[in-house]
């Protein structure tokens, strides 16, 4: 039995068009950050699924950079909070302030009202202010003062924490962190992208009109319909079985102390689809559930005798996947 439905469902007219896109986006991201192809395809699935990324990694190595070619290649607006002990939720939500002349209350936005939000060291700042950041990504919205404000429909947190350096740092509770749809380490780029990096910094010395000037390559009207598109990528009924057979499995595991909750099954639904997309098809395979695992279940499990990557790597071998055809 096919795992799709009617061929001539799985793909439409604005498909072509929708996928040269998706390249185009790629294609500009693979320029900025060298020798991170993988990466930026799954950072780009994420932005497909409307899900929100947590950059576990160590300083110095393009998280910020990558933060400024997405919003530049979306046409979006970008925020960045630099998270410390002392920065207060209404320095990321926004605070209503007196007006002596209309003698009434004016809003005043914070930065959680942008496109791309870049909270960077989120584990930097207190429990109190990183619960600032949990309706709004979960609902798209803040409640200040009692009244509720609706953020960019395209709103996307890039968080980044530092795994090395543990002092002064408070780390994330379970239910801001199975907010993240995925979780990724950029990591160090390869020589030959490391000699790249430094003959772009050589030609961009002492000339000012080859310093970082990212042209948009989409509208944020276009990613927008693209958002939308991947939501309505097909999930058969034996790939929803799959997935619920593997977040069983981890649950039940002995080595999960905390195992997939329901929002995080959703968030693994969502990001094969946005896989799916990347790869030109209407339609999700259970080998696109299987591709995003890792950066999906690395954000939310906790285990005990073993670390994460092998629980995954165990557990997925071992639900079997239903055939393909």
């Amino acid at each position: 039995m096919s795992l799709t439905t009617d061929p001539s469902t799985t793909q439409n007219q604005d498909s072509p068009n929708q996928f040269s896109k998706i390249t185009e986006l790629r294609d500009h991201l693979r320029c900025t950050l060298l020798g991170k192809e993988q990466q930026i395809d799954l950072v780009i699935a994420c932005l497909l699924s409307r899900g929100h990324l947590l950059l576990d990694d160590l300083p110095g190595t393009g998280k910020t950079t990558l933060a400024k070619a997405i919003a530049s290649g979306i046409s979006g607006k970008l925020a960045r909070v630099q998270c410390t002990p002392d920065l207060m939720p209404a320095e990321i939500t926004g605070f209503s302030v007196f007006n002596q002349k209309t003698r009434e209350f004016d809003f005043r936005p914070g930065p959680v009202f942008s496109d791309l939000l870049l909270a960077d060291e989120l584990n930097r700042t207190t429990p109190r202010t990183q619960s600032a950041l949990l309706e709004a990504m979960a609902e798209r919205q803040v409640t200040i003062d009692g009244e509720g404000h609706a953020l960019s429909p395209s709103f996307f947190v890039i968080a980044t924490q530092n795994p090395i350096d543990s002092h002064g740092a408070y780390p994330l509770p379970e239910a801001q962190l199975d907010r993240f749809s995925i979780k990724l380490r950029i990591g160090y780029p390869d020589r030959e992208s490391q000699r790249q990096i430094l003959r772009r910094e050589v030609n961009r010395e002492g000339n000012d009109s080859s310093t970082e000037t990212s042209h948009a390559t989409l509208t944020l009207e276009e990613f927008n319909a693209l958002q939308e598109h991947a939501r309505s990528v097909q999930v058969n009924d034996r790939v929803m079985d799959y997935i619920i057979d593997l977040v069983e499995a981890f649950r039940s595991d002995e080595s999960i102390e905390l195992g997939v909750s329901p929002r995080g099954m959703m968030h693994w639904q969502a990001m094969s689809q946005g896989w799916a997309m990347m790869n030109g098809r209407n339609f999700v395979t259970p080998t696109d559930v299987a591709d995003v695992a890792q950066p999906v279940l690395s954000v939310r499990l906790l285990t005990r005798g073993e670390t994460v990557d092998q629980v995954i790597t165990r557990v997925m071998m071992t639900v079997p996947a239903p055939e393909y055809k």
